[in-house]
């Protein structure tokens, strides 16, 4: 079942942000993301509308959209991947806003194409400097034709 998250407490999602990443990651030194735990705690997700998966009292996933218009998380427990909550929560998130962006790393190659498959284009590249990859910036339109 999908719903706002309006709790203070931040530590299911952190939990399942540290454990999504690092597996979707390994190209990625798994001291950065927990360097980086505090930043998602006090920045990202307090300026964020959230919305969460939760089954039998467990958030399966959760995406986090910044400024009514950027995914700044999408994420799904790894034991729950292939189960359409991707999918479920980014098509609950575009009732709402009807533009999106996003940046994924490039050897995300699940996500970019998943992206690719729920009808995301590739607009621009950049370079993370402190992970030292490369990533795709992505986005999505409601009137765009595919």
């Amino acid at each position: 079942m999908i719903h706002k998250w309006q709790s203070n407490d931040t530590a299911p999602l952190l939990k399942l942000w540290m454990d999504s990443t690092i597996f979707a990651h390994p190209f990625i030194e798994e001291l950065y993301w927990r360097e980086s735990e505090a930043i998602v705690r006090d920045v990202y997700l307090p300026a964020a509308q959230t919305w969460v998966w939760e089954s039998e009292g467990e958030i399966k996933g959760f995406i986090s959209i910044l400024e009514s218009r950027f995914v700044g998380a999408l994420f799904v427990a790894p034991d729950a991947l292939g189960q359409g909550i991707g999918r479920a929560l980014l098509n609950y998130a575009r009732q709402f806003y009807p533009v999106l962006s996003l940046e994924v790393y490039q050897k995300n190659s699940r996500a970019v194409n998943f992206y690719h498959a729920q009808g995301f284009r590739i607009e621009d590249s950049a370079w993370q400097e402190e992970t030292g990859q490369p990533t795709w910036i992505m986005h999505w339109q409601a009137d765009q034709t595919p």
